[in-house]
């Protein structure tokens, strides 16, 4: 029952990104669907803070002179359908403001947890919180109707994408210098990672397993986008060289044999139980080179799945893994 689980969160991530496009009217370009979907956070940001009837001229005055000098005002009342938004929120220290989270938002620990569903919401119920704001990651046909102002934070492309939705959370919620606090730290400590990495002759090759019936991603996603600069090669890109699987494919025993990474990623440490030892011990993987080196880092699922704050830690775990490794090999 886990697995289908797994592979739905993939889904909606994809389907978020899906959404967010058939929601502009910019063309896409080169990059196709994440383009967009970049765009579409400017969209929704604009509404939420546009929500007056008043005429819009004005209203982007008002909105643009109370975030500059006034940063107590925002939405007072909200509920987080998302949960990498539900870090976002506390994060940036509007924790407070929050009166419900959907219940796959487990982190923090004090966050408001009901049974509300990001992936099938309940218009009905989320109006019986009586919010000022919802966040989610992707469109609810109703709220607009029924007067709740919106905003869609669609799955991130780039680590930009991750600063402007902590900055637009942080206008929203009228916690604009605190927000802006929250993009310096990671920007200082991502840095600090990226900095300590060894310079090496040839880069590191990596599988990321999202389950244990192997669905990984490519390099074309975000959390590819983020090996990347930590200077890793992805070894499932040639398991989608046209994007038919999204970035998302399922490989086998026999690809993951013949590609022989250097380095396993598991973010199935979690939901499918997953460890460096229950990976040694599957037939035939005891001929990876990353088995064989003991190069398997096992990670937190929602760190490796979630595009807020938290990445920081993910970078580091896995920038600082990847570094030994270097070591050990140089020696």
């Amino acid at each position: 029952m886990r697995y289908p689980l797994r592979l739905i969160v993939v889904l909606l991530a994809l389907l978020s990104l899906f959404a967010a496009a058939c929601g502009s009217d910019d063309e896409l370009t080169d990059d196709g669907d994440e383009a967009v979907a970049v765009d579409s956070v400017d969209a929704a940001t604009d509404e939420t803070i546009d929500s007056s009837d008043d005429d819009s001229a004005d209203n982007d005055s008002a909105d643009t002179d109370a975030a500059d000098t006034d940063e107590t005002a925002g939405a007072g009342a909200i509920i987080s359908l998302s949960p990498t938004a539900t870090e976002m929120l506390f994060a940036v220290g509007a924790g407070d403001q929050v009166i419900a989270v959907d219940a796959f938002s487990n982190f923090p620990a004090d966050a408001p947890v009901t049974d509300l569903s990001g992936w099938d919401p309940n218009v009905e119920a989320i109006a019986g919180y009586e919010p000022d704001l919802v966040i989610s990651s992707a469109p609810i046909e109703g709220l607009d109707a029924l007067g709740i102002d919106t905003m869609v934070l669609p799955a991130a492309v780039t680590l930009d994408d991750v600063y402007t939705q902590i900055e637009q959370i942080g206008v929203a919620t009228g916690q604009v210098g605190e927000a802006a606090e929250v993009v310096l730290g990671m920007q200082t400590d991502i840095d600090a990672v990226l900095a300590a990495l060894p310079e090496r002759e040839e880069p590191l090759t990596y599988y990321h397993e999202i389950d244990n019936t192997l669905y990984t991603v490519t390099s074309s996603t975000f959390i590819g986008e983020v090996y990347t600069m930590l200077g890793l090669v992805n070894a499932a890109d040639a398991a989608d060289p046209d994007g038919a699987a999204f970035g998302y494919p399922q490989l086998n025993e026999e690809y993951l044999v013949t590609a022989n990474p250097d380095v396993i990623l598991l973010a199935d440490t979690i939901c499918c139980e997953q460890s460096a030892a229950s990976v040694a011990a599957r037939p035939g993987w005891d001929q990876l080179a990353a088995v064989q080196n003991g190069n398997i880092i096992e990670l937190n699922d929602d760190v490796a799945s979630r595009w807020g704050p938290r990445l920081v830690e993910l970078i580091e775990t896995v920038g600082n893994a990847v570094a030994e490794i270097e070591v050990a090999t140089a020696s």
